[in-house]
C-alpha cells in the first residue's frame, strides 16, 4: 500500500513541476515523461496485485512512446525555426 502512495507522490511532483515550468519546452516534456512513467508503474503494480492481464500496460507503453516521439519532433522543429526552446518566443499567430 505504501508503494501506491509513493507512486501518487511521484505523480503529484510531476504535476507540480509541469505547472511551474514556463520557460523551456524541454523541461515541460521531461516532466510529462516523468508523469507517464509514474502512471505506468502505478498501473503495472495495480494489475500485478489483482492478477490482471498485462496487455493493457503494453498498450499504454505504446501510446506513451508515441507521445514522447511527438514531443521530441515538436521540440526539434521549434529549435530549427526559432533557434531555442523558450516558450516566451512563441506566438500562436506564427504557427
Amino acid at each position: 500500500m505504501s508503494l501506491n502512495f509513493m507512486m501518487l507522490v511521484f505523480m503529484s511532483c510531476g504535476v507540480v513541476v509541469f505547472c511551474s515550468t514556463r520557460k523551456h519546452l524541454l523541461l515541460s516534456l521531461l516532466s510529462l515523461e516523468f508523469m507517464v512513467i509514474s502512471i505506468y508503474l502505478l498501473l503495472f503494480m495495480t494489475m500485478y496485485m489483482y492478477n490482471y492481464e498485462m496487455y493493457f500496460s503494453l498498450l499504454f507503453l505504446v501510446f506513451s512512446v508515441c507521445e514522447g516521439a511527438l514531443g521530441l519532433s515538436v521540440l526539434v522543429s521549434l529549435i530549427r525555426l526559432k533557434g531555442n526552446d523558450h516558450l516566451s518566443s512563441l506566438s500562436l499567430l506564427s504557427w
